[in-house]
């Protein structure tokens, strides 16, 4: 049995996540036109397999291993690093696909690994989110065609969150209608994505309604609405949930209009209202719990947290407007300022961790 990684060998394979979302951000403002390096610029047709099956891919799975505890299971954020460096690096796309195809096997077996350990709904449903990972690179290993992968794969990242917040929902009073609601509500997001496959426009209006539906659930159920009467961490995680809540309800309201179709006028609006609104903001809000267990780095909570949250759904909110007013300089200025929001993002969790090192180092009885 190997051994796991001590948290010092974790970290290139998190730069290796880190190296696709610079350049998967970077390739989403080309394909809006903005002015970006020319190496980042010929990312912009990966832009959705870089940012989801590569940094995404490398992130969760990689806190998915240190979970399991087991060194076989490291393999799924290494090779959905390697796919990424693959894709940056021009060498042929099939090598790519590839290994992020085997990333997505492995993040599965380490899951249905930590279903055994613990039989629930929440680690199940974690389980049914790495196997739509897994679904969505198969699905554009076979057509080649990132547009036909994208709604499974945003399904692994929506059901992953929610198994999550799934998880949260026992230290409330249980409520009957909860569990069973949150089976049909994932059953309708992963049905959609399964069927758009074949019957795009059929496939992905269901696929919108079970992403309202899961909305509705979380701001129903979720413990973020008790937690939002908390002070200091609790209550910005609150704050990110319930405004990444919102940012899912308005991505689908506009995916039942049929704006998740390749091609729709208000795609990009509707595409980034989930992965950007909803995905990003639990991002933010968990980060200062996930890098903490990765990496064994204490990121103290400081007020400065809200920084780029406001930034984000601001710039988002504008790209938002962009779409609807079909102005292409308001979704460039708004996409260049969620670019913003997320190097800010990363700038205060690093200097977080620097100050909570220090301040361990000046704590009485430390050396």
């Amino acid at each position: 049995m190997l051994p796991d990684l001590p948290p010092l060998a974790r970290v290139p394979l998190l730069v290796l996540g880190m190296l696709s979302l610079v350049f998967g951000v970077l390739g989403g403002l080309a394909r809006l036109a903005v002015a970006v390096p020319p190496a980042a610029s010929v990312q912009a047709g990966v832009h959705a397999a870089l940012m989801i099956a590569a940094f995404f891919g490398t992130v969760i799975s990689l806190e998915r291993a240190v979970a399991l505890g087991r060194g076989w299971a490291y393999l799924a954020p290494l090779a959905a690093g390697g796919g990424g460096l693959v894709l940056l690096l021009g060498a042929p796309v099939p090598l790519a696909q590839w290994l992020v195809a085997v990333s997505s096997a492995v993040l599965l077996a380490a899951t249905v690994r930590i279903v055994q350990r613990q039989v629930a709904l929440f680690t199940v449903m974690l389980a049914i989110a790495a196997a739509c990972a897994l679904a969505g690179n198969l699905a554009w290993m076979a057509s080649d065609n990132i547009h036909v992968a994208v709604p499974l794969w945003l399904s692994f990242l929506v059901l992953t969150i929610a198994g999550e917040r799934l998880e949260l929902t026992r230290f409330l009073p249980r409520r009957r209608v909860a569990a069973p609601s949150f089976v049909v509500v994932s059953g309708m997001i992963m049905t959609g994505a399964t069927v758009s496959l074949w019957h795009e426009a059929a496939g992905l209006r269901v696929f919108a309604a079970g992403l309202l539906a899961l909305a509705a659930w979380l701001l129903v159920f979720d413990i973020a609405r008790h937690n939002v009467r908390q002070a200091g961490l609790t209550r910005f995680i609150a704050m990110c949930l319930l405004s990444g809540y919102v940012w899912l309800a308005l991505g689908a309201a506009l995916g039942l209009a049929g704006a998740l179709v390749p091609g729709h006028a208000l795609r990009d609006a509707s595409v980034h209202a989930v992965a950007l609104g909803f995905v990003f903001a639990m991002v933010f809000g968990h980060a200062a719990i996930i890098f903490p267990a990765v990496l064994r780095v204490r990121i103290p909570y400081s007020p400065i947290f809200y920084v780029p949250l406001v930034i984000l759904h601001a710039s988002l909110a504008l790209r938002f407007g962009g779409s609807l007013a079909d102005s292409l300089l308001l979704r460039q200025q708004g996409a260049s300022i969620n670019a913003l929001a997320l190097v800010l993002f990363i700038a205060t969790m690093i200097a977080s961790a620097f100050l909570g090192r220090a301040g361990a180092r000046t704590r009485p009885g430390r050396s």
